[in-house]
């Protein structure tokens, strides 16, 4: 099962291949994701995507995008984004998480070159679907990036480094990075949506009110149902409910606790409502599903606060 671990902000704890190197680079397939899905998150580095097989829906500050084979996508840093599955079909792709630090250590290049796309407030992310200008040349470095992390020669980051300094002076010169307008690093709207997020996957355990979630950021009931349809299109207790469904799909995958001890844990008071609600989200009973995952072990004691997605 792959994971993101998210600091208490809902920033990611990036797992480099060198904690010295912050250079990520990963093929792997959605379906190896608890519910086909990552849980909402943000981060500093920048985040390309590209689509190997199949389709993958991804939302960036509650902009809904569907990649389909072969298109590339570009998250710019801080944004609160997050991938899932396009009808439930499974999709292969390539993650790269490249921190802005290493472009360059020239402050002058990083001024003139990197920083005006990190502040600018109109370029969330850049689609560059297969059939656009760029697509084509895009896929082809994040391509070469990805073989040579499987290849793990010795230097292959300062290669890998290389190309995407590259690939950001073509895309610079076409006018595809250009500035735009410079502002705050998030809207006020975002930054209390990111509260109220991180709020739910810090007490999701717990019983929680409409009114709770609200106060986490420090809003209206009303707005606070605006503003979850509008960046997640859910409701807060919709999103608090799947939150917890995923929670105890890694318990019933990780541990043998009981199913009972499970639903407890993750929230739900009643085993039937947890069951009926798991099915309805699964098509399976979490009997079933642990079943068929064949993933339960014998570790019982795994604490809530060392689950990752």
């Amino acid at each position: 099962m792959k994971s993101i671990e998210l600091m208490q902000d809902l920033s990611e704890i990036i797992q480099y291949e060198h904690t010295e190197i912050p250079l990520y680079i990963r093929t792997a397939d959605l379906c190896l994701y608890p519910d086909m899905s990552a849980p909402c998150h943000w981060h500093e580095d920048l985040e390309w995507i590209h689509i190997l097989e199949g389709k993958m829906c991804y939302d960036v500050n509650g902009r809904r995008l569907v990649l389909d084979s072969q298109d590339s996508l570009m998250v710019n840093a801080r944004q609160m984004h997050y991938g899932y599955s396009y009808k439930r079909h499974n999709c292969r792709f390539i993650c790269i998480l490249f921190h802005p630090s290493l472009f360059c250590q020239n402050q002058a290049l990083m001024q003139k070159y990197v920083t005006p796309v990190l502040k600018n407030c109109s370029l969330e992310y850049l689609h560059l679907p297969s059939v656009h200008a760029h697509g084509p040349e895009t896929a082809d470095f994040l391509l070469r990036i990805a073989a040579l992390k499987e290849s793990a020669a010795d230097g292959y980051e300062l290669e890998a480094i290389s190309l995407m300094q590259t690939l950001w002076s073509r895309l610079w010169s076409c006018k595809e990075l250009g500035p735009g307008l410079e502002g705050q690093e998030t809207d006020e709207d975002l930054k209390i949506q990111k509260d109220m997020i991180s709020f739910l996957y810090q007490h999701y355990g717990e019983k929680i009110t409409l009114d709770e979630i609200a106060a986490s950021g420090n809003v209206s009931r009303s707005k606070c149902c605006r503003l979850f349809k509008h960046y997640l299109q859910q409701s807060p207790i919709d999103f608090l409910n799947a939150y917890r469904l995923k929670v105890s799909c890694h318990l019933l995958d990780n541990t043998s606790r009981s199913i009972t001890d499970i639903a407890l844990a993750c929230g739900f008071n009643h085993l039937s409502y947890y069951s009926r609600y798991f099915y309805n989200s699964y098509g399976c009973t979490p009997r079933e599903y642990r079943s068929q995952k064949g993933h339960a072990c014998s570790d019982s004691s795994l604490p809530l606060e060392a689950i990752t997605f």
